[in-house]
């Protein structure tokens, strides 16, 4: 049996007469649908790529790859839009999703007889992609330069989940690592806040929630929007967000007293463990009493000095393919700046 998920689309796929198990309608992020479908068993989704937040964004498709696997969706594309070009469609053929079309009877004949690579590897080529590689070989630097082009227009939100679990701090140096890879293209914001202004850094803005899309659609041409999202709840503008958890006993249990079923909500969440001073067994520990998994344990750190364990987060999130190039400050502390 299979699910379809419509938005803009739905009247076209009203009239497709196949068995179909759930049908939802509506606008979610690519992480919505994720979360909605991982346990659910169905044969395939027919996904009407509107119904995607932001489905212009390739993003939002390895999102989707990632979460429920490129083979279980048959993308409906929107006729005569950007998607529908040889570049696009090349970056949906290297991220897996072999199986897309414009028309409903492009959907029944991809429900009885789904592309293989063979029968999409001409658009990938056609795109500029070249070949796609063996997930299972180890990528040369060429190819690692072109992967990092994916994380192109990411949307990174960094949001406490305990009181003061330092945010702001962890955002700042996530954005000197990165701009060591990608220079002016990485932009750093903080919502409802004034605290970024204290770090004399370019590309670091301050904005009130009325005018966080707008400040998204201005710099949209940009790599990489880090969003310091502290206490602000809405989450929708984020491709993916990490969850700051800062370990010690107080934080934990003023934490557990404001929300005793906060662990549970982020189990499936990016959880990172921030000025943490856990061990392996004691991380085992926290890991096996809170129900989750740590997607990273982030020791206390020094932000006057470059730290690899940043550059590590920033590579297991998919941001950083390349070490960094190391750059010296013309003054230790960095106070003033011509």
């Amino acid at each position: 049996m299979n699910v379809i998920v419509t938005n803009e689309q739905q009247q076209k796929l009203a009239v497709l007469d196949v068995d179909i198990i759930k049908n939802i309608q509506g606008s979610y992020t690519a992480f919505e649908i994720v979360e909605m479908f991982k346990d659910f068993f169905y044969d395939k989704m027919i996904l009407d790529v509107t119904s995607v937040k932001d489905y212009n964004n390739i993003q939002s498709y390895q999102v989707l790859a990632k979460g429920l696997g490129p083979d279980k969706l048959i993308l409906f594309l929107p006729e005569g839009t950007s998607l529908c070009t040889p570049q696009f469609l090349a970056q949906l053929v290297t991220l897996g999703f072999y199986n897309f079309t414009t028309n409903t009877d492009g959907v029944k004949y991809l429900l009885k007889t789904p592309n293989t690579l063979k029968d999409v590897e001409h658009i990938q080529k056609m795109g500029g992609g070249g070949a796609i590689r063996d997930p299972n070989r180890q990528p040369d630097k060429q190819e690692e330069r072109r992967d990092a082009s994916f994380a192109m227009n990411a949307i990174i939100g960094i949001k406490n989940a305990t009181e003061h679990a330092g945010s702001t701090t962890l955002t700042y140096m996530m954005k000197k690592e990165l701009n060591a890879i990608y220079g002016e293209k990485v932009i750093a914001m903080e919502i409802n806040k004034k605290d970024f202004p204290v770090f004399n850094e370019k590309n670091m803005l301050s904005v009130n929630p009325d005018s966080i899309r707008a400040t998204i659609e201005k710099y949209r041409g940009r790599a990489i929007l880090l969003v310091d999202i502290a206490d602000y709840d809405d989450l929708t503008m984020c491709t993916d967000v990490i969850y700051l958890v800062e370990p010690s006993t107080i934080k934990l249990n003023k934490l557990i007293k404001t929300n005793r079923s906060i662990f549970n909500r982020l189990k499936h969440k990016k959880v990172v463990l921030n000025k943490s001073l856990l061990n392996n067994k004691d991380l085992s520990e926290f890991e096996y009493e809170a129900g989750l998994k740590v997607f990273f344990n982030m020791p206390p750190l020094n932000e006057r000095k470059r730290n690899e364990e940043v550059v590590d987060l920033l590579r297991k999130i998919g941001l950083v393919t390349e070490k960094p190039t190391e750059k010296k400050e013309s003054k230790v502390f960095g106070l003033f700046r011509r």
